[in-house]
């Protein structure tokens, strides 16, 4: 009768104790869910502060008396873990690649892919399809490619006949793949929004070499000058050039012998990229304003909102 009771107490004692460890497991998988839930609910909180003061840089890079390198342009706070960043980016330091093509300066579009690594072929091949598809007929050029071949593509309605609205349409010509290949970067020498040529103050040098046809260690000349003897941009010694018949004479080329070089280039492009950047305990949001005539009367060609991981 004893071992009996002695069998019951243990089989309830053995009960209890998965009981407990059922309660337990129950109650780590809760916090577990709470935890969850908690940081699922600070990201939101971190990511909504985050495009807030990503805003706020916004409304200060888009106020004409703020100037480039105003220290007003970065603000961080230890205390609260956040603050902002913001750049003012010269669009006019970047090739417009519809005004290149509706130009038909194939040269300089062939040369900047040459020197990519494409071959003269392939170069030509490209630069055709591009025209073809900014042109607004359906007659293909020597090597280009008009509704016929991408029909074959299985891809209707295309090209577009039509100025490219974004660098993202321009990944759909044919042999674009080819130049993605060779040059991934390629989008950062291209821009759909400046308002004429190359700005020849804001460009880097390697464009300023393709565009002025001389050697890229040549082409340094230009944004050296530009910088000021303390070599460092958008500080009061800086010196951009009045003329680009000056740029081009210090880089050795005649801007009355080569006219067509002269017309690549322009002065003082009013088109600006501002790229705002929040942080919150964290969290990063990034706003890009491309806007015109920022200081007279402004007008917003561009508006796009990303997360950062």
């Amino acid at each position: 009768m004893n071992s009996g009771r002695r069998a019951s107490k243990g089989s309830a004692l053995v009960a209890v104790i998965w009981l407990i460890a059922i309660l337990a497991l129950a109650s780590v998988a809760a916090l577990k869910v709470v935890a969850f839930d908690l940081d699922v609910a600070s990201a939101k909180i971190n990511g909504f502060r985050a495009q807030q003061l990503a805003e706020m840089g916004i409304a200060l890079g888009a106020n004409p008396d703020v100037e480039r390198g105003d220290p007003i342009l970065s603000q961080w706070s230890e205390e609260n873990d956040e603050g902002f960043d913001v750049r003012l980016v010269s669009e006019g330091g970047k090739f417009n690649i519809n005004l290149l093509l509706s130009q038909e300066d194939k040269n300089l579009m062939k040369s900047m892919l040459i020197d990519w690594g494409l071959d003269i072929d392939q170069s030509a091949a490209v630069v055709d399809a591009l025209s073809d598809w900014i042109d607004a007929d359906d007659e293909e050029a020597l090597n280009g490619a008009e509704i016929a071949y991408y029909e074959e593509q299985g891809r209707v309605n295309q090209p577009f006949n039509r100025p490219f609205y974004s660098l993202e349409e321009v990944r759909l010509v044919r042999g674009m793949d080819l130049v993605e290949a060779y040059r991934p970067d390629w989008r950062r020498w291209f821009t759909i929004w400046s308002a004429g040529g190359l700005d020849i103050n804001e460009a880097e040098a390697a464009l300023i070499a393709v565009a002025a046809e001389v050697a890229p260690e040549q082409a340094t000349i230009i944004p050296e000058t530009v910088r000021g003897p303390d070599g460092i941009r958008d500080t009061e010694d800086d010196t951009p050039f009045t003329s680009i018949e000056e740029a081009l004479a210090l880089l050795g080329a005649d801007a009355t012998l080569r006219p067509d070089i002269s017309a690549r280039f322009t002065l003082n492009d009013t088109t600006t990229r501002i790229e705002s950047i929040g942080r919150a305990t964290g969290s990063r949001r990034k706003i890009t304003l491309v806007v015109r005539n920022r200081t007279g009367q402004p007008a917003i060609l561009e508006r796009t909102e990303e997360v950062i991981p």
